[in-house]
């Protein structure tokens, strides 16, 4: 599957989140997207530990104070940037990222997932 426009950069608050249905290995798929000014990182929604969502609130990944992503099942903690979780049941293991860029204010995936952030 190839490339595919996921939404507008500003469909995002600067420092927020949300989750967008997209077409992710054959299949559908919610992808989380967080924004950090014009970078937005893009991981399948689905928890390592046991594959649950992330959000208990639709769209919602961050922790509190916005510098983490947060598994709302478990409270583990993964690193925006990468996607490695940093406290919680899958301390060491990481999100699922989805291939994804900006381009001309609109953030686009790659139809694949690729390999989960693994331990640095």
């Amino acid at each position: 599957m190839g490339e595919q426009r996921l939404c507008a950069v500003d469909d995002i608050a600067d420092g927020g989140s949300d989750r967008f249905e997209a077409t992710i290995d054959g299949k559908p798929q919610w992808v989380m997207a967080i924004r950090q000014g014009d970078t937005v990182y893009t991981y399948l929604n689905s928890c390592p530990h046991i594959g649950s969502p992330l959000d208990f609130k639709p769209g919602e990944f961050l922790n509190e104070d916005r510098t983490h992503i947060i598994c709302t099942t478990h409270a583990a903690l993964f690193r925006i940037e990468d996607g490695h979780c940093i406290f919680g049941p899958c301390e060491g293991d990481g999100l699922t990222p989805v291939p994804g860029e900006v381009r001309n204010g609109i953030v686009y995936v790659a139809g694949r997932s690729a390999l989960p952030a693994t331990a640095s």
